[in-house]
């Protein structure tokens, strides 16, 4: 049985988290340097954006994780640490401070940056700032809030799930946190993401788990068709909860990665959900298709739709854009067999039956779509495959955001 828990990254045994403000963002009020810690060496697993434009940090983790183990992760906002001359000195300085600081390896330090691009990263203010974050550090539930804190950009609310679940008679926890609201459209992973547990797992075993998971959540997230430089997905696992560490397929490895999802979705859920400007989450789910593949195009298609998400803005059952989106997907789709419903919590309602409009109530669809979570249901009569996406409304404020975003 898996059950969710408070904690965060710091539900896991031996888990400490802090997030402080050093100077790096003006705004005094908002933390800008983030450090996850355990006790014990752990194995790391790690995916990455697939954009070309890759920041620093990014290239230093890949390395210092390549042994499969850490032991830390700092993280600053308010500076991606990308295209810039000396971002890898930059991130190698992080972890250098941090690992005499903590008395472990720099090699064993992950190190995330994520903010304005192309923006010189001075060491300083992290320099500055790693004493009080390092001497602050706690495995108090706060303590994963002031580390998601840390971690946020335009984000509006802290992104934290935990749960507890049982392997070989031993209780073990996993949590995470995420950042991410804007520049969200994956093909790996998304945003920034940090998972702890305090489970016994390879690390060959928990990149192979990792690596499956994101096929099936961040992957299936967008925001608004961008792709970040500095996307990366980060666990570590110290084995503190004394299960026999898990090594090879089996029973116990789907458990782990059945709770591995259970943070993963509902993670990804919230960024959809706090996407820049939103107000509203969609979740496509898709049935019917001829495979997975299939409809996992058709439902990122309908979520990326800037004119099907302008229309969810203004609660308009424009079902039209729905069938265009999927039209111009590339799938391989019988249009005369597509069947659309719109579900929130005000009820359901269908609007097209095989490929062409029915006769519904505007009145009900209205009502149905100003609620803030809203599924867009969608058969395809074609076989078995199933897929879900998520993503958001696309409102005024999203503009607003991004129209200033550097100054």
């Amino acid at each position: 049985m898996i059950k969710q828990i408070d904690g965060g990254v710091c539900a896991a045994k031996g888990f400490k988290a802090n997030g402080v403000h050093c100077g790096i963002r003006k705004n005094r009020t908002k933390r800008d340097l983030a450090l996850i810690f355990s006790e014990a060496s752990a194995s790391a697993a790690a995916v990455y954006t697939t954009n070309l434009v890759k920041g620093a940090p990014l290239t230093v983790t890949k390395a210092h994780i390549a042994d499969g183990k850490a032991q830390a992760v700092i993280c600053n906002s308010g500076n991606a640490n990308t295209c810039n001359a000396n971002g890898i000195e930059i991130a190698e300085g992080m972890s250098d401070l941090l690992a005499k600081e903590l008395g472990i390896k720099a090699e064993d330090v992950v190190v995330a940056s994520t903010g304005v691009i192309g923006q010189p990263l001075d060491l300083a203010p992290i320099a500055s700032g790693i004493p009080s974050l390092c001497s602050g550090l706690s495995s108090d539930f706060e303590a994963s809030k002031l580390a998601a804190e840390g971690i946020m950009t335009t984000d509006t609310k802290l992104k934290e799930i935990s749960f507890s679940f049982n392997i070989g008679g031993k209780e073990c926890k996993i949590g995470g946190i995420a950042k991410g609201s804007g520049m969200i459209h994956p093909n790996m992973a998304t945003m920034l993401v940090f998972i702890t547990t305090d489970c016994a797992v390879s690390s060959e075993m928990l990149q192979a788990a990792l690596s499956e998971d994101v096929k099936h959540s961040f992957n299936m997230v967008s925001v608004d068709g961008d792709t970040s430089t500095n996307d990366m997905v980060t666990v570590l696992a110290n084995g503190m909860a004394g299960n026999a560490e898990i090594s090879s397929e089996g029973a116990e490895f789907d458990l782990f990665k059945e709770a591995l999802a259970k943070v993963t979705t509902y993670l990804c859920r919230e960024i959809a959900r706090d996407g820049e400007g939103a107000t509203k989450l969609l979740e496509c789910k898709v049935s019917g298709a001829k495979n997975e593949a299939t409809a996992k195009v058709v439902a990122k298609s309908v979520i990326c739709s800037s004119l099907f998400k302008a229309a969810m803005f203004g609660a308009d059952a424009n079902w039209g854009r729905v069938l265009c989106a999927i039209g111009y997907s590339g799938a391989e789709v019988d249009v005369a067999k597509v069947d659309v419903s719109f579900v929130s919590e005000a009820g359901r309602i269908d609007v097209c039956k095989n490929g062409a409009g029915i006769d519904f109530s505007e009145e009900k669809a209205k009502e149905i779509l100003t609620k803030d979570e809203i599924q867009i249901i969608i058969g395809l009569g074609d076989g078995n495959g199933s897929a879900c996406a998520w993503g958001c409304d696309l409102t005024y404020d999203y503009v607003k955001i991004n129209g200033d975003y550097r100054t």
